[in-house]
């Protein structure tokens, strides 16, 4: 409570998140994925909305401690918090000594409701030019809705079954433009999301998978939607809907979330059954509603010279300027340059670092022959969602076959992840699809993973990009690209990998994941990773501890198959 009524801000503390801020600014220029998600929302909600707001290193300098006092003091009272209790406790007892503790602190000043949205910017064609890159990412967006909507169940059935039976199996399987594609009508609690639709593509395929993704959005309004998508669509839905109540702690944040947002308390219980009511024709009309492929804001971040046609053939091209000022300049377009992104070619220092950790994992020989690894492991996770902790007997299969079982609060999960199918056992609901969001998670974890990416360099780029200070390490900075996704190893003059840093693929979660490596042993000649921390935001959100590792063990094919029921 005392934290709470009277923090301390102290100066030293302002001076590091400032350091961290800057750090980001510095580098939000460095991913082109990166560099859509951020102008792509500008577009949606307008460079006026509060919601596309960015920080500048002008702005983060101007804040003080007293801005930080008055803004407590204006807003943190106890009549604009929301206090949730999970446990063991007796409710009359633990609520008669909540009582006792706050009732001192006064009321305030009651917190505004969310401000409007912004000017969207027009329809039209914007570009980001990037020349570093080989490939190019392009997203259509426009305005969405929000979850209090009554047609936010039938959304939902219609972004999965766009994503999973439309988008992903048409433009990256049959038609093999896409590293990445994926999109939907996005809903916030308090304001109106976006629809957006994204895909990545090499840069020769950029306007030939623009229009792959444009006609997949009007196949919406003229493609009937199938019995089996509906199926497939519903049971994903509902099974992912089961690892949100699958603790206490989950069911306590979804509590503590409706009276934040003021929606009714039977929210989340009432979503399974609106998701089952929903029908086709519902779907049709939501899509027709809320889908408006010829009112988007088409962004394309990419190098326009190895465009397999010029986007003028779409109209005319709107450039969009990211250039990040200088401390003290007034906003975008001042003069200063962005910090320029990894080169698109593995580099030769890049290489040379590669091969040095190689040689500290264990030497390449024994790296390449590594056929597979059984990992069992204790996880402990904590997310906007709520923490758990599970036990995971996992084996990987390379370069990109997974099987995982989790011994978690609801039962026994497993789950299976092939290039020929993805799909978990769940206790009680037997085998289902696995969400297209939580297929691609799991690939890029692996494909992440150090061991993989020191046994296939050829599937990557790398470039040093700097040092950082670790401990009383000066360590090197290797940033390292596949498919699409670009993530950074921090690694010490003797080749070791001391710290990883990814792109958070939790929607619940903003910026990088950051995982410490904080022990290595030796299994079958190679060295491995055996715990590690996971950083989000400068909060601990996971720890791994990996009790044993068997190296290329007896694998039974069988158990990776999907069961006919």
């Amino acid at each position: 409570l005392e934290l709470m009524r009277d923090p301390a801000f102290r100066q030293d503390k302002i001076d590091l998140a400032k350091t961290q801020i800057n750090t980001g600014i510095s580098r939000r220029n460095d991913e082109a994925g990166g560099i859509l998600a951020r102008e792509s929302t500008k577009l949606g909600y307008g460079a006026d909305s509060p919601y596309a707001r960015q920080p500048e290193y002008a702005t983060i300098a101007s804040i003080t401690r007293d801005d930080l006092l008055a803004f407590h003091k204006r807003y943190v009272h106890p009549n604009n918090i929301v206090l949730g209790l999970a446990g063991d406790f007796d409710t009359a007892r633990m609520e008669g000594k909540l009582r006792q503790a706050f009732n001192s602190w006064q009321r305030g000043q009651q917190a505004p409701a969310a401000p409007a949205a912004g000017t969207p910017a027009k329809p039209g064609v914007y570009f980001v030019a990037k020349d570093d890159v080989n490939q190019s990412n392009v997203a259509m967006v426009h305005g969405g809705t929000m979850r209090n909507n009554p047609d936010y169940p039938a959304l939902q059935v219609l972004n999965e079954i766009l994503n999973s039976d439309r988008l992903f199996p048409r433009i990256r399987t049959e038609q093999g433009l896409a590293y990445s594609v994926g999109g939907g009508v996005g809903s916030d609690w308090d304001r109106p999301g976006l629809f957006r639709a994204q895909v990545g593509t090499k840069s020769g395929t950029t306007m030939q998978a623009i229009n792959s993704l444009r006609a997949e959005l009007d196949n919406l309004h003229s493609q009937p939607f199938t019995a089996e998508e509906m199926t497939r669509a519903k049971e994903s839905i509902l099974n992912a809907h089961v690892f949100t109540i699958d603790s206490k702690t989950k069911v306590l944040n979804q509590a503590v979330n409706l009276e934040f947002y003021g929606y009714p308390a039977d929210w989340y219980s009432k979503y399974p059954s609106l998701v089952g009511q929903v029908t086709a024709a519902d779907v049709t009309r939501v899509a027709k509603k809320y889908v408006t492929p010829n009112n988007v804001a088409l962004l394309v971040v990419g190098k326009d010279k190895d465009f397999d046609k010029p986007l003028t053939t779409l109209g005319t091209v709107i450039p969009v300027d990211i250039t990040i000022p200088e401390p003290g300049a007034a906003g975008a377009g001042s003069a200063g340059a962005a910090k320029p992104a990894a080169p698109a070619a593995t580099t030769a220092d890049g290489m040379a670092l590669v091969k040095k950790m190689q040689d500290f994992a264990g030497g390449k020989a024994k790296l390449d022959a590594i056929l597979s690894v059984r990992y069992v492991l204790s996880q402990s996770s904590k997310t906007p969602q709520g923490a758990m902790d599970m036990e995971v007997d996992q084996t990987v299969i390379f370069p990109d076959r997974v099987r995982a079982m989790m011994k978690m609060p609801m039962g026994e999960v497993t789950m299976v992840v092939t290039p020929e199918s993805s799909f978990a056992n769940l206790p009680g609901m037997g085998v289902r699809d696995l969400p297209a969001s939580q297929r691609d998670g799991i690939k890029g974890q692996v494909r992440q993973d150090p061991l993989t990416v020191l046994k296939f360099p050829e599937r990557y780029t790398f470039a040093i990009t700097g040092t950082e200070k670790v401990g009383n390490v000066n360590a090197s900075v290797l940033e390292f690209t596949s498919e699409g996704d670009t993530s950074r190893f921090v690694v010490d003059p003797s080749g070791k990998v001391l710290r990883k840093v990814t792109r958070s693929r939790n929607p619940m979660m903003q910026g990088d994941v950051v995982t410490e490596y904080t022990e290595w042993k030796t299994f079958g000649g190679v060295q491995f990773p055996t715990a590690a921390t996971s950083m989000n935001n400068g909060e601990q959100v996971g720890t791994t501890v990996v009790k044993s590792v068997e190296v290329n063990p007896v694998v039974d094919v069988k158990q990776w198959e999907r069961p006919a029921t």
